[in-house]
């Protein structure tokens, strides 16, 4: 792999309790990486961003507009943009988040 292509990112403590690594980025898309301890909550926001999330592991209650659902590893589904979205850690675990276009908020 040519080595001007990796980036390697820090991995970012933030003030919930939970953590945030951007794994991989362009201008067009990102890939991020969330690590959350149980019972830690993502709180409700929204962005102009589409996004997809991948559950990697542990279990999340997650609420995307008027649905909540109970997701496990191994499960994904796409965030609208400007849908109002938050979760809460069930169990610990870790989700991957993809954004587009990237989140610059995260650099």
């Amino acid at each position: 792999m040519n080595e001007t292509l990796v980036r390697i990112f820090p991995t970012i403590s933030l003030d919930n309790g939970t953590s945030r690594q951007v794994l991989a980025d362009s201008p067009e898309l990102m890939v991020v990486q969330f690590d959350f301890p149980e019972g830690k909550e993502g709180a409700p926001h929204n962005h102009h961003h589409v996004q997809s999330t991948y559950v990697k592991s542990g279990v999340f209650e997650f609420t995307v507009g008027e649905r909540t659902m109970i997701v496990r590893a191994g499960d994904s589904f796409v965030i609208p943009s400007n849908v109002i979205h938050g979760c809460r850690a069930i169990e610990p675990g870790t989700l991957i988040d993809t954004f587009t276009p990237r989140r610059d908020d995260f650099l």
